[in-house]
């Protein structure tokens, strides 16, 4: 990646990030417009959580890798810890690999 292209993504980001405490009283969203922020959040994050879970470049990632990130999933949901949920997932995918299921 270009140095430029490098310098225009940081400033854009930081940009965005002091645009909020500066323009946030100015502005007024609707209770539908920030639920909706809240739901577009949630499934972007979704989306980036399953492509690095089951692809790797351009192939299927194996199985041992979701499985790994299913056990931290189930880990988050019952509100463990996080060096836990972070351990456990690396963990089961470690054992699985170890035991041949790439």
């Amino acid at each position: 990646m270009p140095l430029l292209a490098v310098l225009l993504l940081a400033a854009g980001t930081f940009a965005f990030r002091v645009a909020g405490p500066v323009l946030g009283h100015r502005l007024t969203l609707s209770d539908r417009l920030r639920h909706l922020l809240g739901v577009a959040a949630a499934v972007l994050l979704v989306a980036l959580v399953a492509t690095g879970a089951f692809t790797r470049g351009h192939d299927f990632a194996g199985w041992a890798r979701p499985a790994g990130v299913l056990v931290a999933g189930v880990l988050a949901v019952r509100r463990a810890p996080f060096p836990l949920v972070v351990l456990g997932g690396a963990a089961t995918t470690a054992v699985l690999r170890l035991c041949g299921i790439a």
